[in-house]
């Protein structure tokens, strides 16, 4: 079974999201007019729909990386989340007690050995 399926997102802890998100816009020309992230659309191989992948910064205080402390969080796009999960757990990895639902899609949380926490993502449009 193909777990991973792509990066949905790559998340970094800053100091001032929005002067770093000004930053990145005025020198390497990335439009974050939709906030402190942009969505970077591309078209899925299988489908005629698109997918996006997600650049974005949250403010340094926040807890949403726990219980890593790393400045940033990868997110892979993935297929079967619970399945994964379910596996990943028996195999001995950390995996969060909670899964997050929304209309874009299902959210879980592991940990790598070095303590980087990995968000993992089941968008609705996955099994394209």
């Amino acid at each position: 079974m193909k777990n991973v399926t792509g990066i949905g997102g790559v998340f970094i802890k800053a100091k001032d999201p929005e002067a770093l998100a000004k930053w990145y816009a005025e020198n390497l020309g990335i439009d974050f007019s939709e906030g402190n992230y942009v969505a970077f659309r591309w078209l899925n191989e299988k489908a005629e729909t698109p997918g996006t992948t997600v650049f974005s910064f949250f403010k340094e205080s926040t807890d949403y990386f726990d219980p890593s402390e790393c400045k940033y969080m990868i997110n892979f796009r993935v297929n079967n989340l619970h399945t994964l999960l379910k596996t990943l757990k028996q195999n001995g990895v950390w995996v969060a007690d909670k899964t997050e639902y929304y209309d874009y899609g299902s959210f879980g949380w592991i940990m790598d050995p070095e303590g980087n926490k990995i968000e993992l993502w089941e968008p609705v449009d996955a099994a394209l």
